[in-house]
């Protein structure tokens, strides 16, 4: 059996945190079950961790040649492992055990995923007479006892695995692709490619972490299946990434072009940010008087997208029925996801790059995003996003979500000399080109009007012109009425509230009447 990561990079803490590490000199059957009962429990839902047996540590950091164990003792240790699992953990659980060898020395290293029915507890003491029991969970790179508030939050979680990481029974473990799988094992140069075809799809599922379930009735994980089948969503309808590109008119015009790209992650998220980086991203040239050397900008940089897009697919809700949407206009780039970051996270916190979520929505995800070098994980998105912005010189980028964390919006501002570009070559265009504007209302608009003649919340004036995605609905109906003063908000001061709603102005109805009177 082999790993699904690289056992070198595992040693140097990538893809994986050092606190999801412990090395363990020795073979030490009470400190390993305590510390396996912490990854169970992944209170953070950060994906569980790995405890390496054979490895001395210095400052949290693996002593190298290792000291190793006797080849002898790796039978012995995993049989008391299957022991333990059953009698010493409540309930019971079992880690991947893999034996390796690094610098010719034979090393146990613990795949302890994050459990699918936690908490879990352990007994305090395997000692004869000792029949105690405690929670457990990881505090950094430590494995402490969970009391007070961690133990209150830890059962908080009973039965809550996320999303990402629960069995999907309306699949097969045939419906994940073994060539899927293989290139993905090839990418991160795991050992556990060499021996992927020789083993059955549903062995290599397990050992991928994609697979769970009895003998007798194996099912695919959400993840597999997000990752892993050429068309996930079958399983995860409005599984996408939606750009969408608004020309000059911005969004009150009528025209937009829209590019949807779908697949499992890796594959949609690539495509999609190659879509943007050849057709959006432009270069800028800033002479300076007095000075030879000029300066060049992107109009938007792409380090900041890609860490916004990505940052969008690690943390987007997969059982809400929206896709993640990049909006371009004349003037800025938004990235948008449903649902909002973790309750924990504070707005004011999350702008200045300072936001720690305790818990990740997607813990699999995560794991699968770093060892394929898309993302570090532990909050750095946003800062690097802050910082992207700051070096190509551009205005600060903005992070927004409402009260009820409903929905997250990155917004990217152009930079301004790529905005005068921009700006000089439309008017030019403008001159040699005079295009008229349409005059009056859209019937979408109108029937907005009508429908919101008594105050009225977004999800029914959506239904009344058969609207499904919020956002172009926002853009392309209601801000345009909004802007013109025909419509109104029932609590302006609080334009994100849950209680918002809407209703025709005196000017709004007047049209109406107008429209009326010509027979509209």
């Amino acid at each position: 059996m082999s790993l699904p990561i690289n056992i070198h990079d595992l040693l140097q803490g990538k893809p994986v945190e050092w606190e999801r590490l412990e090395f363990k000199e020795g073979w030490n059957p009470e400190a390993v079950l305590h510390t396996l009962c912490a990854f169970a429990n992944d209170i953070h839902n950060l994906g569980g961790g790995y405890i390496l047996i054979g490895i001395a540590e210095q400052d949290g950091r693996p002593v190298l040649p290792p000291v190793g164990l006797d080849p002898a003792q790796l039978d012995a240790i995993q049989k008391e492992l299957l022991n333990l699992g059953f009698h010493a953990m409540a309930p019971y659980y079992h880690p991947i055990a893999v034996p390796v060898e690094i610098d010719g020395r034979s090393v146990l290293v613990l795949w302890a995923l994050g459990g699918p029915t936690r908490p879990y507890k352990a007994r305090v003491s395997l000692s004869k007479d000792s029949k105690e029991y405690a929670y457990y969970i990881r505090k950094h790179s430590s494995t402490i006892r969970a009391k007070g508030p961690d133990e209150a939050e830890l059962l908080s979680l009973a039965a809550t695995v996320p999303f990402d990481d629960r069995f999907n029974q309306q699949a097969k473990v045939e419906d994940l692709s073994r060539e899927l799988m293989q290139d993905y094992l090839n990418q991160v140069g795991s050992d556990l490619a060499k021996q992927a075809p020789k083993l059955s799809l549903v062995e290599l599922g397990r050992q991928m972490g994609v697979v769970g379930g009895p003998e007798e009735a194996p099912f695919p994980l959400n993840v597999g299946l997000m990752m892993f089948n050429p068309e996930p969503w079958r399983f995860f309808p409005v599984m996408q990434i939606d750009v969408v590109w608004f020309p000059k008119e911005g969004p009150g015009g009528n025209k937009f072009s829209e590019k949807i790209f779908k697949g499992p992650i890796p594959r949609m998220t690539r495509d999609a940010l190659d879509y943007i980086k050849r057709n959006f991203i432009s270069e800028t040239v800033i002479k300076h008087h007095g000075r030879a050397e000029s300066t060049r900008v992107e109009n938007f940089p792409y380090d900041a997208i890609e860490e916004a897009l990505v940052n969008a697919v690690y943390h987007r809700g997969y059982d809400t029925r929206e896709p993640i949407e990049v909006r371009i206009e004349h003037g800025e780039l938004f990235v948008i996801s449903y649902p909002g970051p973790d309750r924990s996270v504070r707005l004011e916190q999350l702008r200045a790059g300072r936001a720690k979520p305790r818990r990740y929505r997607n813990r699999r995800i995560g794991e699968f995003l770093k060892e394929l070098e898309f993302t570090e994980g532990r909050a750095t998105g946003i800062p690097k996003i802050i910082e992207a912005m700051a070096k190509n010189g551009s205005p600060p980028a903005e992070f927004e979500f409402d009260e009820d964390h409903s929905y997250f919006m990155v917004r990217l501002p152009i930079h301004p000399a790529a905005l005068e570009v921009a700006q000089s070559v439309a008017g030019k265009e403008m001159e040699r080109h005079q295009v008229g504007t349409r005059s009056g209302l859209s019937r979408d608009q109108v029937a907005i009007l009508r429908a919101a003649l008594e105050e009225t919340g977004i999800p029914a004036l959506m239904a009344a012109i058969g609207r499904t995605n919020r956002t172009k609905f926002r853009d392309q109906v209601l801000n345009p009425l909004l802007a013109e003063d025909l419509l109104e908000m029932t609590i302006p001061d609080k334009p994100t509230s849950s209680k918002q709603r809407y209703r025709t102005t005196d000017k709004g109805r007047a049209q109406l009447a107008a429209l009326g009177e010509a027979g509209a």
